[in-house]
This record gives C-alpha cells, sequence and structure tokens, in this order.
C-alpha cells in the first residue's frame, strides 16, 4: 500500500503547499482521492500516469477538494483517453462538472460516470476482487464523506516442500490455494494448512477530511492499518474548530486512539501555523503513532 500526498492544507493554496488531494496504491489499484486546485500539476510532478487513475472519489463540495476535478477531466479529453473513469461524490458534482463541459463544448471522448452520493450512513460504494471501498459519513458545513479502503483477503500461498511430499496432484493447487483440504494421489486427505502458509494480512486505510470530531465514526474504522484525519487546528484555536466543523490535531490523536488504528497521519492543516510539529505533539499526547502528511510526501505501508 503506497499512498502520495499531492496537497493537504487547508483553504486557499499557496506557491509551496497545495489543497487535499492524494493517490492510494492498493493491490494495483490507484485511486484519486480529492481534486483539488493545482492536483493534476501535482500529478505531473511526481510521475504519476493520468491514465492509471480508473476511480476518483471526492468527499464532499467545497472548492479546495474539486476544483481541480474539470482541469484533470479535460487535460484527459486532451490526451485521448479512451478508458471510462468513474466519479464517486456527493449529488450535485455532476451538475457542476456536465455544465462547464457543456459551456465550453467538451465533451469527453471517454466514458465518465458519476456514481452520486447522497447516504447519510455508511455504504459499499465499489468492489471487485481485490478491493472495496465504504463511505464514512463525516461532520461538515455540508454533506461530507470520508472513504474507507479494504484488501479483501488473499489467496493461501503454497508451502512446496510439504505439497511434494504430500503427493499432492498439480491439478488440487488452485483449491489449496482457495483453503480447501484436498485428496492426494494415495487417496488420503490432506489437511489444507499442513500445506499452505496464511496469506498476507489485508490491509485498510482510512480517509477522514473534513470533519469536526466525531466519535460515530469510530466502529467503521476499526483497526485499520492507516488512518489520515484532518486536523486543522492546534489547541490555541480550538475553540474555532465547532463552529467551522473542523477537528484539532488532538482530537485527530483522540480517534486514532479508540479506532486502536496502526498509524495516525495528520493533514488539512490551516494555513496560519508554521511549525507543522506541533501537530503532532499535540496529538502524541493520546496516541503515539503519529506522522505528519505533507506535500509531495510518500508513504509506504
Amino acid at each position: 500500500m503506497k499512498l502520495n500526498i499531492l496537497g493537504c492544507y487547508s483553504a486557499t493554496p499557496r506557491t509551496f503547499t497545495n489543497p487535499t488531494s492524494q493517490v492510494l496504491e492498493i493491490n494495483n489499484h490507484l485511486f484519486l482521492i480529492d481534486c483539488g486546485e493545482g492536483t493534476q500539476v501535482q500529478l505531473r510532478r511526481h510521475k504519476i500516469k493520468f491514465n492509471r487513475i480508473k476511480h476518483i472519489f471526492i468527499s464532499h463540495l467545497h472548492g479546495d477538494h474539486f476544483f481541480g476535478l474539470v482541469g484533470l477531466i479535460s487535460t484527459m479529453r486532451l490526451l485521448t483517453r479512451e478508458t471510462e473513469l468513474h466519479i464517486y461524490a456527493p449529488k450535485g458534482l455532476k451538475e457542476v462538472i456536465t455544465l462547464q463541459m457543456k459551456l465550453a463544448n467538451s465533451w469527453t471522448n471517454f466514458d465518465l460516470i458519476f456514481h452520486e452520493l447522497t447516504s447519510e450512513f455508511s455504504e459499499l460504494i465499489f468492489e471487485d476482487k481485490k478491493v472495496e471501498v465504504y463511505t464514512i459519513p463525516l461532520n461538515h458545513r455540508v454533506y461530507t464523506n470520508g472513504f474507507l479502503f479494504k484488501e479483501k483477503p488473499g489467496e493461501r500461498k503454497l508451502d512446496m516442500n510439504a505439497v511434494l511430499n504430500a503427493n499432492i496432484d498439480i491439478a488440487y493447487y488452485r483449491k489449496l490455494k482457495q483453503g480447501a483440504d484436498v485428496i492426494n494421489n494415495d487417496g488420503k486427505i490432506i489437511n489444507n494448512e499442513a500445506v499452505t502458509f496464511a496469506p498476507d494480512k489485508p490491509k485498510s486505510y482510512a480517509f477522514c477530511s473534513d470533519t469536526a470530531y466525531k466519535e460515530d465514526i469510530v466502529p467503521i474504522i476499526k483497526n485499520v492499518d492507516v488512518l489520515y484525519h484532518e486536523s486543522t487546528f492546534l489547541e490555541q484555536h480550538a475553540h474555532l474548530a465547532p463552529k467551522t466543523k473542523h477537528s484539532t490535531a488532538k482530537e485527530a490523536g483522540s480517534i486514532a486512539k479508540q479506532a486502536n488504528v496502526g498509524k495516525l497521519l495528520l493533514g488539512h492543516y490551516s494555513t496560519r501555523y508554521d511549525d507543522l510539529n506541533l501537530f503532532k505533539t499535540e496529538a502524541q499526547t493520546l496516541f503515539k503513532n503519529v506522522e505528519l502528511a505533507d506535500d509531495g510526501k510518500v508513504f509506504e505501508f
């Protein structure tokens, strides 16, 4: 699992920081999460191929989380993209994007498929043989979701020395990988666990931005490997969090602790602060395994 942070600051872009956007690489998928202004430039800068992105997830309809989308779609059109593009976003984004394209007479030459989100409860919005994606309902000034990305359990791995010693026909290898007991060439039942190894533990990633402190999400994100949680404010400005429907670094640490996550990534920092290390220090008063997201930073888990 690999995470490219393209932008992780709140509100307006600056010459040296970008609004929210990140790319999650998980089980051969390349998922774009949010698409703030400047996202396509950041994709270029980090040598991420546009055509590898087939699914885009937009958390909410505040500009710093989607203003880069129509530009990215337009560039994909100019690059003569043919692969369909799926966009999972709150109801209303389809109307915004199609109006822009209509007025510019710039319809795509590839299928642009919108999956409009309206549910106030967590729901499965994407699934294939390897990965599933759920919404995480958040508490912000407009309808907002986070996203939970989960690998499905993989196949068991063959212990080839044990398989050969057990005299198992190659025709049964597939069933062994699927976890079944099999009959060997001598007519004896071979217990699966005696000749296979357990698959790698499935990885999971939860993205939560923007939101006020919301303990309701804890059961949804319980035990995830990595949690990205917004931390717009430090404690000195904690009084601003409820009225703006954002969180503090300490509140992010509290959510991480309650959910028993493996690692907490902080982001969506207010640009009023010069020292990001203060966010980490405050979050670590409640949860120790904290890292700071920053533009251009790449995490491999």
